[in-house]
């Protein structure tokens, strides 16, 4: 019997101590290849087909953000920004352009992996996975059914379509932007208070505790996600 391959993963930054470091982190694990700058990043990803990417957006010649756009042109594999850029409006840009997560340096080799392990648990998922499950919350989106401990959740059809979309994005922080194009259309132009009003009786909806909730996760200045299943 033929024995699975390791997953694939490219590591993008021009810091080779990073770089190594990175390679004895995750080399248990999964394969490892290693790019220095953002033309051999698109190169690799061409040649190699990895699985995820890791990518520092402070590179030498193409910078992260323009690596990530133009990967998204064409392929939807994982994108993990790392990054000493802290500000909330570059987290905003970086996912913005397609990344699917962002770790700000310093970060802890126990947190990359579990950002991994959700990015390639997202990417396995169908579009449209039937059913989602967390606590006592159920949503089917085969019946368009919303449970809370058994019991029925009457939403407007506005409340449904955002939480249709955190299911199909379930675990991945998605900007105000990004959800106000997908709820509403990508020729829709608000800002980002009706969505903030939509969030916050959907939590009275469905959250023990909308003050504390624990299924929509607010990212401060970015956006939502929705708690991934373990």
């Amino acid at each position: 019997m033929t024995e699975p391959q390791p997953l694939r993963v490219l590591v993008v930054d021009d810091e080779r101590p990073i770089r190594r470091f990175l390679r004895s982190s995750l080399a248990s694990t999964y394969l490892v290849f290693e790019a220095e700058n953002g033309e051999e990043a698109l190169r690799m990803v061409s040649t190699n087909r990895p699985d995820v990417m890791i990518l520092d957006l402070g590179l030498p010649d193409v910078d992260g953000l323009e690596v990530t756009r133009r990967l998204r042109e064409w392929t939807e594999m994982p994108i993990i920004v790392i990054s000493v850029r802290d500000r909330e409006e570059e987290k905003v840009a970086a996912l913005d352009a397609g990344a699917d997560d962002y770790l700000t340096k310093p970060f802890s080799t126990v947190e990359l992996m579990a950002r991994i392990r959700v990015a390639l648990r997202h990417r396995s998922q169908p579009e449209n996975t039937p059913v989602y499950q967390s606590d006592r919350l159920t949503i089917n989106l085969a019946l368009r059914l919303v449970t809370v401990g058994g019991e029925p959740i009457a939403l407007t059809p506005t409340e449904y379509e955002i939480l249709r979309v955190l299911v199909n994005h379930a675990g991945k922080v998605l900007t105000h932007k990004q959800l106000i194009q997908l709820v509403w259309g990508s020729d829709y132009n608000t800002d980002s208070h009706l969505l903030r009003v939509n969030i916050s009786n959907l939590r009275k909806k469905i959250e023990p505790d909308p003050l504390r909730p624990r299924h929509i996760i607010t990212e401060p200045g970015v956006g939502y996600r929705l708690r991934d299943i373990e």
